[in-house]
């Protein structure tokens, strides 16, 4: 995995123009795309975090996206995880690789920070790979207008378990070069989000 850059422009509309991908993300422009790698390249600058770009070890072909989103949710600085997976390679363990390669880099890199996921109510594949990361819900996000959203959150004692190697077509790994300053292992535990008010 490699961060996400203004380099990736070309590649990023493959994965946005894939059926399943539009109908959760939503239609992309290239403006669109291009603003929003500007935007990882940016915060992989400013806040040593951001999401990676994802390819086969095989050829090198495009996976998928993921990673981290660092932003503020009711007064608290939060990594949301995320992720999106071309179509033809759903349904191989890639966005579950994908979450828990993230979860171990931050780990390491943000071991501070809590770390969230949102999902639409009905998303029932995220909310799958969500469990299989060790997260739990923690609320229901809603807003007019608006499909209603879980929030699901890493649990406190939550020890992630170490990358599964053995996939036929793994995900290759790339540390980021951003200068970040690794915390005291011995406080990389989690602590979840509290969500008082459903409606925000």
């Amino acid at each position: 995995m490699t961060p996400v850059g203004r380099d990736d422009v070309d590649d990023l509309p493959l994965l946005y123009s894939d059926p399943v991908v539009t109908y959760w993300t939503g239609p992309w422009t290239r403006a669109g795309v291009e603003a929003w790698a500007a935007d990882m390249a940016a915060g992989w600058t400013a806040d040593g975090v951001g999401k990676w770009m994802a390819r086969a070890r095989s050829d090198g072909s495009l996976v998928g996206r993921g990673g981290f989103t660092r932003f503020d949710l009711a007064g608290e600085i939060v990594l949301e995880l995320g992720w999106a997976v071309r179509d033809a390679r759903t349904g191989r363990g890639y966005a579950t690789e994908l979450g828990r390669a993230a979860l171990d880099w931050a780990v390491t890199h943000h071991a501070d920070l809590p770390i969230v996921a949102f999902t639409e109510v009905h998303n029932r594949a995220s909310r799958a790979v969500m469990e299989r990361l060790g997260m739990r819900p923690a609320g229901i996000i809603r807003r007019d207008g608006l499909v209603e959203v879980h929030l699901w959150v890493v649990t406190p004692a939550l020890r992630y378990p170490a990358r599964d190697a053995s996939h036929p077509d793994g995900i290759t790994h790339q540390e980021p070069n951003v200068g970040t300053q690794v915390p005291d292992p011995d406080h990389a535990e989690r602590r979840p989000i509290a969500v008082e008010d459903s409606r925000c």
